[in-house]
């Protein structure tokens, strides 16, 4: 199924009001476990440097709910984020000169095979942004040459085991905008090694916790808002119920380490 169209729709009920988008961000980092293993990584890695200037790049910014995160961990850190989107774009940037934070936070209309810094970055982010990407071993190449030395690349990206919802030949994506169903571990950490990175850690996340309250936090509510927009009312209700369950599958998931999972946590050193 498409997912652009019901993100659209949700942009434009939380877009109204300041409060209400950072209620939205609170929301995706609670529901989206890829956000709780991302951020787990990044806090690990900042956790010395919360009183440098860091530059950080967010490639592949969406809603932006990342580049607020990172900004609330240190007023000193310079973040540029970047989409090919240019209406999400300019609602960025007018929802972070609203808050206050437009001096240190902006958003640019960048192509990620073509976007490259040299030496800029301290960190680059990219969340579920590769599996919408054919030519991402261009954009490894940039992310390195974007990279200052030493400077950590974090991706969050399905696995072969079972991301996008593809366990088999006849499975097709559940996200019908993605190009590949997954990476394989061996096959990301070479495509990494040959654009420039010296060092590649991989890990698995959504093990079976995480499987789970995947399908009841995302693949179901979104399944429904497809069908109507009507399912917009039902929502509160339904997570309601299911909210509770999904944090204690998630809080699990994010501690245990995994020997195979859904998703991809990927670790790069320049």
């Amino acid at each position: 199924m498409q997912y652009d169209p019901i993100k659209k729709s949700l942009g434009n009920v939380f877009n109204k009001k300041p409060f209400l988008r950072k209620l939205f961000y609170r929301l995706l980092n609670i529901l989206l476990l890829r956000a709780w293993h991302i951020y787990k990584h990044i806090r690990i890695w900042a956790k010395d440097k919360k009183n440098e200037p860091i530059h950080i790049l967010d490639a592949g910014s969406g809603f932006g709910q990342y580049t607020y995160t990172l900004s609330k961990m240190s007023k000193l850190w310079q973040i540029t984020a970047v989409d090919v989107k240019e209406e999400q774009i300019q609602d960025c940037n007018q929802f972070f000169e609203k808050i206050g934070k437009g001096d240190r936070i902006k958003f640019y209309v960048e192509d990620l095979v073509t976007y490259q810094k040299p030496d800029t970055y301290h960190a680059v982010l990219s969340v579920d942004v590769m599996e919408h990407i054919l030519e991402d071993e261009k954009v490894f190449q940039n992310f390195a040459i974007s990279l200052k030395k030493g400077g950590k690349l974090f991706i969050s990206t399905p696995s072969d085991q079972g991301g996008s919802d593809v366990h088999g030949d006849a499975d097709t994506s559940f996200i019908e905008e993605h190009v590949r169903d997954g990476y394989n571990k061996e096959d990301i950490t070479q495509k990494l090694l040959r654009a420039g990175f010296s060092k590649v850690e991989v890990l698995y996340s959504y093990g079976t916790p995480g499987k789970i309250s995947w399908r009841f936090s995302m693949k179901y509510p979104i399944l429904m808002l497809g069908k109507s927009k009507l399912f917009f009312i039902i929502l509160p209700f339904y997570y309601l119920i299911f909210f509770p369950f999904c944090l204690i599958l998630n809080a699990l998931d994010v501690r245990k380490k995994h020997s195979t999972g859904t998703g991809l946590i990927v670790i790069a050193e320049k």
